[in-house]
């Protein structure tokens, strides 16, 4: 697997074919998907209005990694941080972190994970990525609050009836009706229902 800045140019290169440039973008989401693998591939579909036929607007693939960069540049400084504190604490003799980052090993992937993959947040990835973020530093808990639309949580232990983010993260895994055939259609960028 390679890095998300080069999937990125390659997303962008004009000189490579269309399906090679739609397996850039998939790879950039594997580095990155706020949302979860799926949720995320559909929101990309949905705000970048990829086509079945790439020919028919291949903008549409970089508006879609435009999106996905803007999210990645709200978690790396971040992480960065995070991961210069720790050095100091480590330094310090503090072997375990007091508090467990929500970008994780999986670079920011579940951030904001949605197990229904058409049931997710409608803004800007950037918006969502950040705002959960700003939450979680506040000490806002997970289990009274969505940290992604900020409402208070009806049910603690069930993805938010808002926004369709779950509070147990990518542990919940993804579920839904005929989830395999809305996949299928998503991930075929067929999405006319």
């Amino acid at each position: 697997m390679t890095s998300f800045p080069l999937q990125v140019d390659r997303v962008r290169d004009r000189r490579l074919p269309l399906q090679r440039r739609l397996h850039a973008l998939r790879e950039c989401t594997l580095h990155c998907a706020p949302y979860g693998f799926r949720a995320t591939w559909h929101h990309l579909v949905v705000f970048a209005r990829i086509p079945r036929r790439l020919e028919d607007d291949p903008d549409a693939l970089v508006r879609a990694a435009e999106e996905l960069q803007r999210a990645r540049d709200v978690i790396v400084p971040r992480a960065m941080e995070y991961a210069e504190r720790r050095r100091r604490e480590k330094a310090a003799g503090v072997r375990v972190p007091r508090t467990r980052p929500l970008w994780n090993s999986w670079g920011g992937s579940g951030i904001a994970y949605c197990p229904d993959l058409e049931h997710h947040p409608t803004r800007p990835l950037a918006e969502v990525v950040q705002d959960v973020l700003d939450r979680h530093a506040a000490g806002i808990s997970v289990a009274t609050h969505c940290l992604a639309c900020g409402i208070e949580r009806p049910r603690p232990e069930r993805a938010c009836p808002t926004c369709g983010v779950h509070p147990a993260g990518p542990a919940a895994g993804w579920c839904g009706p005929s989830t395999a055939e809305r996949w299928w259609r998503t991930w075929h960028r067929d999405l006319r229902a």
